[in-house]
């Protein structure tokens, strides 16, 4: 199988983006391509049609590449959960909350035995393999432990790219100092630069790349400019990036930006309306008065939670709500919406009984066994009859309690409920958005109370618009990128 290593001189140089059009790019040429991250820390992920949670990142990069998300993609995937520690899951499955000095106490060799088992298994099913790395290969503190970067290029041989963000400025030191500290059989590894993230005019670079080359031996394989698109993201720093909010959309939806908020990607799709503005908003920051907001998914509710007591915006939302507004809650934030979340052994942190918002009729308690499984149901509201498609990712298991006052959302009262007044929405089904009529139908209700016409509801589901994005992705990297030096 050929490989391919693309690695970063930081985090957040543009790794996935760079995978997943290198991936797309090669799925183009009829190769069984696949992307590989043997050990990734993020808080958006998917669950696979058998049931295993991987990063989300890696699961659009499968996309890109055609073909169905595998847990062998994303053997090791650790997400923070606060208190320096993590939810290790491996293989798909979460099986221990861990500290750092314990996982490479314990699960080093595990870890690297899973990444080998894995790339076997893919080595099987396709041509080529990309992988993505993580961080800097260069972190000399951690280089003896670390499972993600030239541990894997050497053991596939892999033909490496290192990525630099040249829009942070100290691109070239970047790239030599990383050079600098590779062991020598990891230099050698090393086939090419890519210089990402490129605004300007490309002749004033030029000396720059051509001393770069005569300096290192190794050739600049491309320059790839500014992407101003919005992407699935694989972590809370993302955010910092999103685009500017337009003022002037119809309708203004917030999202509450929680200190760990998880699987942000559930609202890529809004973002995609070009009626609706979404802006992410700190538990600190005045709430305003938006169409909508959304208390999102958390790796820990009940410290977020507490989170919004503490910071006034809990009180802040009710009281939004009385004026008139709508709240949804997704995951971990609509266990929020509830009368209480209990946690006896302290699975997500905080030991104990809390209080929930009171919003909805519902109770949850954490448990130890994680549901991660892929559903399609029915809807009831706002529109009953449309399919739904999406997955589940929790450890709360919520008793919903008898009430007049609310309704089941779905056809399977487990996944969700919605008062009368259809103002407060709370589900457990990542991945709503994505159902391009529900999404509409949902946005109508809101364009209904400003007085807003209706948008038409028979379109596509976001997959499409996620593969014309990345058709344009791979269109501007494959213009901006020597592909046969890559391929070598």
């Amino acid at each position: 199988m050929k490989a391919i290593m693309v690695v970063g001189t930081t985090s957040h140089a543009g790794k996935s983006l760079l995978v997943a059009a290198l991936c797309r790019i090669f799925a183009r040429r009829q190769w069984r391509v696949t992307p590989f991250k043997g050990q990734n820390m993020a808080l958006n992920s998917y669950v696979t049609a058998a049931g295993g949670e991987i990063g989300y990142a890696q699961a659009v990069q499968a996309w890109a590449a055609g073909v169905a998300p595998l847990v062998e993609m994303n053997p090791i995937l650790l997400k923070p959960q606060g208190d320096m520690t993590s939810q290790l899951i491996m293989k798909g499955r979460a099986i221990a909350n861990i500290r750092a000095t314990q996982y490479y106490e314990e699960y080093f060799d595990r870890g690297w035995q899973v990444i080998r088992e894995s790339l076997e298994f893919l080595n099987h099913q396709f041509d080529m393999v990309v992988c993505e790395g993580a961080g800097s290969p260069a972190e000399i503190n951690l280089k003896h432990r670390d499972l993600t970067n030239m541990r894997v290029a050497k053991h596939l041989n892999a033909r490496t790219v290192l990525v630099v963000d040249i829009d942070r400025g100290g691109a070239f030191a970047h790239i030599i100092g990383t050079l600098e500290l590779l062991d020598p059989d990891e230099r050698a590894l090393i086939k090419g630069f890519i210089i990402n993230k490129f605004r300007g005019q490309k002749s004033i670079l030029d000396p720059g790349l051509i001393w770069l080359e005569q300096r290192t031996g190794i050739p600049v394989v491309g320059v790839i400019p500014w992407i101003d698109e919005v992407f699935p993201a694989e972590d809370s720093l993302d955010l910092l990036d999103r685009r500017s909010p337009n003022s002037h959309t119809d309708l203004n939806i917030s999202v509450i930006r929680l200190p760990r908020i998880s699987n942000f990607t559930d609202f890529d799709p809004l973002e995609s309306e070009t009626t609706v503005t979404v802006k992410y908003v700190s538990p600190k920051d005045e709430l305003g008065h938006p169409d909508a907001v959304i208390l999102p998914g958390s790796k820990t509710t009940i410290s977020d939670l507490q989170v919004l007591r503490q910071t006034g915006m809990a009180e802040a939302i009710k009281k939004y709500l009385v004026s008139g507004g709508t709240v949804m809650g997704v995951c971990g934030g609509f266990q929020m919406l509830g009368e209480s979340i209990v946690d006896r052994e302290g699975l997500e942190g905080l030991k104990g009984e809390f209080k929930g918002l009171g919003l909805l009729p519902l109770k949850t308690a954490i448990a130890p066994n994680k549901i991660a499984r892929q559903r399609t149901v029915t809807s009831n509201y706002p529109q009953p009859g449309l399919p739904v498609a999406g997955y589940e990712i929790h450890q709360g298991i919520t008793q919903m309690l008898e009430s007049d006052l609310t309704k089941s959302l779905f056809d399977d009262p487990s996944l969700g409920m919605v008062n009368n007044f259809q103002s407060i929405w709370g589900t457990y089904l990542h991945g709503i958005f994505d159902n391009g009529a529900w999404r509409r139908a949902w946005l109508n209700h809101l364009r209904q109370q400003r007085g807003l016409q209706a948008l038409p509801t028979g379109i596509p589901n976001y997959r499409e618009h996620r593969e014309a994005l990345l058709d344009s992705l791979a269109d501007t990297v494959e213009k901006h990128l020597d592909i046969k030096q890559i391929l070598g």
